[in-house]
């Protein structure tokens, strides 16, 4: 099988690395950046979807660019390079996925479009407080009254809640868990927006008989949450790559050039070995992630394929970003050098739509699917 991109893959990934490249050329130009509401920059999100980044896996009669898993891994996987702290993966693939597969055509055109063109920032709240993460939305409660529809309830942490200009709220229903959309300024719907500890955004959203709309048909939408979910969990294991790829570079870089007793660390042998493992952990999340980009493409299983990715990436970051900083030594302590954020947003991934332990135990409740194989005599 070739693994290689083509020529327009190529280009999309060159375009979007010089954009971001720019935007984000150093750590201090990040941190500035996400110091100040609403924590990333609306000028480069507005360039993204000038050339068409935005709109990657929407239908071209959405407003969309009709294009596939891979291209938008490309995307994800240079915001991860430099750690940019755009929404793509919360606004495009996970609140932009759910509108796609469950909205109406009129919801689908309107909402899509204006995401497609960076006018449009939706988010999907669908975490709760006090609970572990579930896919199922029992927190807040969906209320018909003739052909309205309220929610009432919490939904936290929901990233970039505070700036987003649509919710998609999950909420229980008869029978499973509905998908609604509310707008900023409905009436008894309150955000209260924080940092968090890597640079991001998240919010506590309160809702309290809030007029909502339902997304695409009334009623259990939990097939479609768990698909699209299993996407952006597959999307977040590219920015992760892309993450890993950069702390490893800058450490390797960092062995070449500090000296220590007059020579270069690299050329202590246990120093090399520890830089070597890392390399070996991004290579097996690498394959690991390719795979299950490939699992969506040719519409697999994509639950398991998510949930294997995200083990292995939970492991190679965890890896990757302490020996970064154990590397660099005490300079990678502090908040000015730049492989401390790239653990912070590595831990930040690992901890979001489930941690590694989380889709361990998934996978392990799966292992009855597989049968059983007689030992060798």
């Amino acid at each position: 099988m070739d693994f290689t991109l083509d020529a327009e893959q190529v280009a999309l990934r060159d375009a979007v690395r010089g954009l971001l490249g720019k935007s984000y050329e150093s750590s201090e130009t990040r941190r500035a950046v996400t110091k100040q509401d609403p924590g990333w920059d609306e000028k480069t999100w507005a360039q993204l979807a000038e050339m068409g980044a935005l709109g990657l896996p929407f239908a071209e009669a959405d407003g969309g660019m009709g294009a596939g898993p891979v291209e938008v891994s490309i995307v994800a996987e240079e915001i991860g390079r430099v750690i940019a702290p755009e929404p793509y993966v919360e606004a495009v693939v996970l609140a932009g996925g759910l509108i796609a597969a469950a909205g109406t055509d009129e919801q689908r055109a309107e909402i899509l479009g204006a995401l497609s063109e960076g006018t449009l920032v939706p988010v999907f709240a669908h975490n709760e407080p006090g609970q572990r993460y579930s896919e199922a939305g029992a927190g807040v409660t969906a209320t018909k009254s003739g052909d309205a529809w309220t929610l009432t309830g919490v939904k936290e942490p929901v990233i970039g809640g505070a700036r987003a200009d649509l919710l998609i709220v999950s909420a229980a229903v008869d029978g499973g868990t509905g998908l609604f959309l509310v707008k900023p300024d409905a009436e008894g719907l309150t955000r209260d927006g924080y940092a968090t500890f890597e640079g991001g955004r998240a919010a506590r959203i309160g809702l309290n008989a809030t007029p909502a709309t339902p997304l695409g048909e009334a009623g259990d939408q939990s097939g479609v949450i768990a698909k699209v979910i299993a996407e952006a969990q597959i999307a977040y294991g590219h920015e992760s790559l892309g993450a890993m790829q950069s702390a490893l570079e800058q450490t390797t870089e960092y062995l070449k050039t500090r000296k220590q007793f007059g020579v270069p660390l690299s050329t202590f042998q246990a120093l090399t070995f520890r830089a070597a493992d890392m390399y070996v952990e991004l290579e097996l999340a690498r394959s690991v992630v390719t795979w299950a980009t490939l699992v969506l493409l040719d519409g697999g299983d994509a639950q398991e394929a998510a949930s294997r990715a995200k083990l292995q990436v939970s492991k190679a970051g965890r890896h990757i970003g302490k020996e970064a900083i154990q590397l660099h030594g005490g300079i990678g302590m502090t908040a000015e050098y730049s492989v401390g954020h790239f653990t912070s947003r590595l831990t930040a991934i690992d901890h979001t739509l489930g941690d590694g332990r989380h889709h361990l135990a998934l996978l392990v409740e799966r292992l009855d699917d597989h049968g059983v194989i007689e030992p060798l005599p």
